[in-house]
């Protein structure tokens, strides 16, 4: 036997090898995962949908809001988040009010939103003597 000592060093991970993982891996879904609609999306489809079914221009409409005609056209694409106050005055040109178009886009986003889309909810009830505080 030599009395050299060997001249490997002991490699200890810092973090655990995740290419060793025992565990299966997770099934791919079937398809893509289907997105949850926008609001804005929501919105501009409810404004446009109200716009044509009263046979109304764009232009028509942007003028008695007092809204430039591009952006009332970006509103209704989707592509411009508009404030309260924009979106009021566009419901108040189609003679609707701002109630009228969030009941609507409510309407809309529930019919559009699959339960796949959903995220689950997972609700546990409180053990024996467990205090759980709501923020």
């Amino acid at each position: 036997m030599s009395s050299h000592a060997s001249n490997h060093a002991r490699v200890i991970p810092l973090r655990p090898d995740l290419r060793a993982d025992p565990r299966p891996a997770p099934a791919e879904p079937a398809g893509p995962p289907s997105k949850e609609p926008l609001w804005r999306d929501i919105v501009g489809d409810v404004l446009r949908r109200e716009r044509l079914a009263q046979e109304r221009t764009l232009k028509d409409v942007a003028d008695a809001a007092r809204i430039s005609l591009p952006y009332l056209s970006e509103i209704e694409r989707g592509l411009k988040e508009a404030s309260s106050e924009v979106l009021a005055a566009a419901a108040h040109a189609l003679g609707l009010g701002l109630a009228d178009v969030l009941a609507l886009g409510q309407s809309e986003l529930l019919r559009l939103a699959t339960p796949a889309s959903r995220p689950a909810v997972r609700r546990v009830p409180p053990r024996q003597g467990e205090v759980r505080l709501a923020a």
